[in-house]
């Protein structure tokens, strides 16, 4: 894994990733953090970013410059939406690792078979999953129009229908992780979950930054997590920022 000196921003490329009047915030906001303004840089993208402009190098920039202003949480919340955009960018892959690296106490890490199942992306498993189903029924229908084929397409069909149900499984897995496995980043440099979902609440655990919590309800501008250790309770949103799963 490479080191975190990380100048990995698209300089010469803002034209091609954005619109126009979008590229040329980025291209300024790339200049701010290539001369060390690294903060001003994260406010830059953030704006960017509140334009509705998406993209991989964004997000990657955005972490990138919120980690050199040393914002854990706020750069690893970057880093996993532009993982989401782009889940096999080994650049990216290795920055997170080296950000999480650096979070202190507890906080929770995907699981095996969350890792297995995003290395595609939703649409790319989706997409996947309807050329396999077509090139099924593409089989089928020649072997109804030439039965002769029967013998000859038996083993293929077999194969691409094993194929697209496998793909169908892993596909299920991932919108199942991606719409029920929320996860709430800490953005804050402790943060207090409590009994309940109110400032007067007891106190139940505290949350370092960067922490990365289970989400399980949201009620009135609060978010019940649950750490690593199986330890829950409610912290208020403005704390955390609240992303999909995997």
């Amino acid at each position: 894994m490479k080191t975190f000196p990380a100048i990995f921003i698209a300089l010469a490329f803002a034209g091609n990733i954005f619109a126009a009047d979008v590229a040329a915030d980025f291209t300024a906001a790339n200049q701010l953090y290539a001369k060390g303004k690294f903060s001003d840089a994260a406010a830059s993208y953030e704006k960017i970013l509140q334009t509705g402009a998406v993209s991989p190098t964004l997000f990657f920039n955005f972490g990138n410059a919120e980690f050199k202003s040393g914002h854990l949480g706020k750069a690893i919340a970057a880093y996993r939406h532009a993982e989401q955009l782009a889940p096999r960018d080994a650049e990216l892959r290795a920055n997170l690792a080296f950000v999480r690296n650096q979070v202190q106490g507890v906080t929770q890490r995907e699981s095996f078979w969350q890792n297995w199942v995003g290395t595609l992306t939703l649409n790319e498993g989706a997409v996947l999953t309807a050329i396999l189903f077509w090139l099924t029924l593409a089989l089928f229908s020649a072997r109804q129009i030439r039965p002769t084929l029967v013998p000859k397409l038996k083993s293929a069909t077999w194969i691409f229908i094993t194929l697209t149900l496998f793909s169908g499984t892993v596909l299920g897995l991932q919108a199942a992780n991606h719409f029920s496995a929320a996860c709430a980043v800490v953005t804050t440099d402790n943060a207090t979950a409590r009994s309940g979902p109110f400032d007067d609440a007891q106190s139940a655990f505290t949350a370092r930054d960067g922490a990365e919590l289970s989400v399980l309800d949201w009620r009135d501008g609060w978010v019940q997590v649950m750490d690593a250790n199986g330890k829950s309770g409610w912290l208020s949103a403005k704390l955390v920022e609240v992303l999909p799963g995997a």
